[in-house]
């Protein structure tokens, strides 16, 4: 359990590592007791900052939704972090990659919601009442701190990602926008191509077996706390495929079939 102190001392650095854009040391290497509790403190301090500097909260995103990355992590359940406006880019778009730290490509559904969803016994279909759309997206995540600390060779735990606002640095929201129950979403897929060749393949099923899932338990998480989901944000539901680094250069393109598709290229 951390102090106070120690909370806004991580959060600070975290802060600086984005700013200055050079990674720090996993906050578990120097505070191995740390909770869950004292990860989401962390980044909530973190993003409290940048609200204070004028960002916006514009929604959430919901990370370690496949079994798959569960286990390579050691976790049983998924993570979110916050989604603020400057993070938002359009489709087509040119990203400078040194922006970013160690800088990889997710590919995912956005769900953009009409009414207000809150507490525990959210189900999948109150997810899908109260959706405006579906809209392919790629989230762009950094790491604030090592993933392997280059002195002692340690491993970044979930809780310095959580700590990290679960990872998030970006959105791209692209090709064609659809009513929740005009298709089944379970099949929802996507083809991600870096600079021409298939990296990665997978369907919106490997999101906890339907990517609204992962909106029922972000809003389970809230519900102690009272934090409701808002008209008007945009929730990333979890990625179907494993992160793929990117460096200057690199094109991305994402084909989700009928859905259209994304492109961005890093410069």
């Amino acid at each position: 359990m951390l102090t106070p102190e120690q909370i806004q001392n991580a959060a600070d650095r975290l802060y600086k590592a984005e700013k200055e854009r050079q990674q720090i040391p996993a906050i578990t290497l120097e505070h191995s007791d740390m909770t869950m509790d004292d990860a989401y403190k962390i980044q909530k301090s973190w993003v409290d900052r940048k609200i204070e500097n004028g960002a916006k909260v514009r929604g959430y995103k919901i990370g370690l939704t496949s079994r798959a990355m569960q286990m390579a992590v050691n976790i049983d359940q998924p993570d979110y972090g916050v989604l603020l406006d400057d993070m938002f880019f359009a489709d087509g778009a040119e990203i400078k990659a040194s922006d970013f730290l160690d800088p990889r490509i997710e590919v995912e559904l956005a769900f953009v919601l009409k009414d207000r969803l809150e507490g525990e016994n959210i189900t999948i279909f109150d997810v899908l009442n109260a959706t405006d759309y579906v809209i392919p997206s790629l989230e762009l995540i950094a790491a604030r701190c090592h993933r392997t600390d280059p002195e002692t060779g340690y491993q970044r735990k979930v809780l310095d990602t959580i700590s990290d606002n679960a990872a998030n640095a970006g959105i791209i929201l692209g090709g064609r926008p659809i009513k929740p129950m005009d298709i089944d979403l379970r099949w929802a897929g996507a083809l991600l191509y870096l600079n021409g060749q298939i990296e990665e393949t997978g369907v919106a099923a490997g999101v906890l077996g339907h990517p609204a899932n992962g909106i029922c338990w972000v809003c389970k998480r809230f519900a102690p706390h009272g934090v409701a989901l808002e008209p008007g944000q945009v929730i990333l539901a979890g990625s179907f495929t494993r992160p793929v680094p990117v460096k200057a250069g690199d094109t991305i393109h994402a084909d989700y079939g009928p859905l259209g598709g994304i492109s961005v290229k890093f410069v």
